[in-house]
């Protein structure tokens, strides 16, 4: 039976006609290794500042020590429980985080520093963002004007905008400069119609729905048209954020079959998921956050058997909670932001803590061809 990670750790069951299976689509691109990061978070540290009741302000951790990498070539999953940081991770890369919150630490893109100013070009470009929330569409333009607009956006499709003066002269409209810009407008309208066509079709859209607005959409429709926006382009870093709820089995593994195609062709892909099966079966790696920080990344094959490959004890508890595993519950919950516990934030939930656990917090480190965050780490 496949499963699911929901809300404080708990499990429920997934479809078992899903096809998760890694040798059903393309892998890695041999041109593109383990060792050549696109991506790369260190020590990512993210402070949301709010009022309370009788306007005292608040400062929440709910990021804290964050690292990761995500190669070229690769697809790397982000699996942890509700409240763990996934979502707010994904929008701290994209740069669309709040106002009220304050980011700290390193994130480079393409060996180069990932500034607010450069977030901001990428994004939509390079930076392929799937968002959770349909909600993302625009409620005032039409299905498959909003998935070519997506298309056009791109830096190779972009036209030069000749300016409003220099279009109404006569001399301007009778030039071969100005022929050429039509011709070349007229070609890249072209390519997103089909573009935005193929993606349809591949999604299982009705070409209605290309005149339709979101609110007409139901919201399984209105996802895949969410996905077809982000994945019409050849982005080279692609962050999903729980892309399949609401999607049935058939889209899902489409969608995911998309991403993986996608890193087999050198994109790099970040699935956040709360869905451990589709983690391991279609991801290179998995990183498993809790209560805002890193405590393992894994190769997917290490999920196997009663978890003796894995590394920190949390993971290794996940794995047990699934019923094929002998559904072994994990008692406690994931502290609240704000009360973190001293030390190891598992430590209160920990079978193997120790007294030095509850005196600082344990470092990231290698272990086993992974990383891992615990002092007790096997």
């Amino acid at each position: 039976m496949n499963t699911m990670l929901a809300h404080n750790d708990q499990l429920h069951p997934a479809d078992d006609s899903a096809d998760y299976s890694r040798a059903t689509v393309p892998q890695r691109a041999d041109q593109y290794g383990r060792h050549s990061p696109l991506l790369e978070i260190g020590q990512l540290a993210v402070r949301m500042e709010h009022y309370t009741r009788g306007l005292h302000r608040q400062s929440l951790q709910v990021i804290s020590d964050l690292s990761l990498r995500v190669n070229a070539g690769e697809m790397v999953a982000i699996v942890g429980a509700s409240g763990s940081g996934k979502s707010l991770l994904a929008q701290a890369i994209l740069g669309i985080l709040p106002a009220n919150a304050a980011v700290s630490g390193k994130m480079t893109y393409a060996g180069e520093p990932l500034t607010p100013e450069r977030q901001a070009r990428l994004r939509g470009t390079e930076l392929a963002f799937v968002p959770q929330s349909v909600a993302s569409l625009n409620p005032l333009m039409k299905a498959g004007k909003q998935v070519r607009l997506a298309f056009r956006s791109q830096p190779e499709e972009r036209i030069p905008d000749d300016s409003r003066s220099q279009r109404a002269s006569r001399r301007y409209l009778l030039s071969s400069s100005a022929l050429k810009s039509w011709r070349a407008r007229l070609k890249v309208k072209r390519q997103a119609g089909e573009a935005q066509q193929s993606v349809f079709a591949r999604y299982g859209l009705d070409p209605r729905v290309d005149r339709q607005y979101p609110h007409e959409l139901s919201g399984g429709m209105a996802r895949r048209v969410l996905v077809a926006s982000a994945l019409v382009h050849e982005a080279r870093l692609i962050v999903a954020d729980e892309p399949t709820p609401g999607l049935d089995q058939e889209v899902i593994t489409e969608t995911l079959r998309h991403l993986r195609e996608r890193a087999g062709a050198g994109a790099a892909v970040l699935l956040i998921t709360h869905d451990i099966q589709a983690a391991i079966r279609y991801a290179d790696r998995v990183v498993v956050l809790y209560a805002g920080t890193t405590v393992e990344a894994a190769l997917s094959e290490d999920f196997t058997g009663a978890g003796e490959r894995l590394r920190h004890p949390y993971t290794k508890a996940l794995w047990r909670a699934l019923p094929e595993n002998g559904f072994v519950p994990l008692p406690g919950v994931q502290p609240h932001p704000a009360a973190l516990p001293p030390g190891c934030l598992f430590a209160p939930r920990c079978s193997m803590a120790s007294p030095e656990c509850r005196l600082e917090r344990p470092l990231l480190r290698s272990w086993r061809a992974g990383e891992v965050r615990c002092i007790h780490a096997t």
